[in-house]
């Protein structure tokens, strides 16, 4: 299959690698900065292109893994395209792409990705989505190639999704930053907490996360609390932010 990716940030770059890993044929990158999209492209023996009406007109499937507010943008650039088109947005309606081109879908990867480490596929959950039987079954085969995790859901349940993604791992890799803020303003390293968040994050890999709460606020040790609350004296923030989870976590009690 014949594929153009149009995109070149930390999804994009992820995907790319996947795709080559499994014998799938990238023609082209696109990126508004040639540079990064050539970059990306040498990798996995494509061409990089920043224009987009260099975008070649009779592939396969067009990927487009671009910022949600560009999604638009660059779908318009495809409406002669012949393939399937689809983004990989956890929250973008693909209506946003069948009101622009004739085969519309979404490859949605429900992982967290930086450009620097490479993740497998293999077990990662791909949530598609397409305005057609066949668009469906194009993008089922492609997405059983490359993992054992392939959920079909429309777009009300792909946003659900996505928003319980910010809380399972946005929001605690930012409070992992706050303590490091902690630490470091106290002379301790980060290092020295790794072993604890590797442990509570495994207890939630056989466990719900609701049966296995620790901490001062699930055994309501209100004194330990005072005292936190009172060490964050200086931080205003931070003690704002202590006491809505704590208080989030006490209401399981009830």
């Amino acid at each position: 299959m014949k594929i153009v990716l149009l995109g070149s940030g930390n999804v994009a770059t992820n995907l790319a690698k996947a795709l080559k890993a499994n014998d799938e044929d990238v023609i082209q990158v696109y990126s508004p900065n040639v540079d990064h999209a050539k970059s990306l492209a040498d990798l996995i023996g494509a061409e990089g292109i920043n224009d987009l009406s260099d975008v070649e007109q009779d592939a396969d499937l067009y990927i487009i893994s671009v910022k949600d507010d560009a999604i638009e943008s660059v779908a318009k650039s495809l409406k002669n395209v012949t393939g399937l088109v689809v983004h990989t947005s956890g929250t973008t309606d693909i209506n946003i792409l069948s009101s622009q081109v004739k085969q519309a879908g979404v490859f949605y990867p429900l992982q967290t990705f930086s450009k620097d480490k490479e993740v497998s596929f293999e077990n990662v959950p791909l949530c598609i989505e397409a305005n057609g039987e066949i668009q469906l079954s194009v993008l089922k085969n492609l997405a059983a190639k490359m993992s054992s995790e392939v959920y079909g859901l429309n777009g009300e349940k792909r946003k659900v999704l996505h928003l319980a993604a910010v809380f399972a791992c946005n929001f605690p890799n930012h409070l992992y930053a706050l303590a490091n803020k902690i630490l470091s303003q106290n002379g301790l390293d980060f290092d020295i907490i790794r072993p604890l968040i590797a442990e509570t994050a495994d207890k939630v890999m056989s466990n719900l996360p609701e049966n296995v709460q620790t901490g001062p606020a699930i055994r309501a040790d209100e004194s330990t609390l005072s005292k936190h609350l009172s060490m964050l004296s200086d931080m205003p923030e931070l003690q704002n932010i202590y006491q809505t989870l704590s208080n989030s976590i006490k209401l399981t009690l009830k």
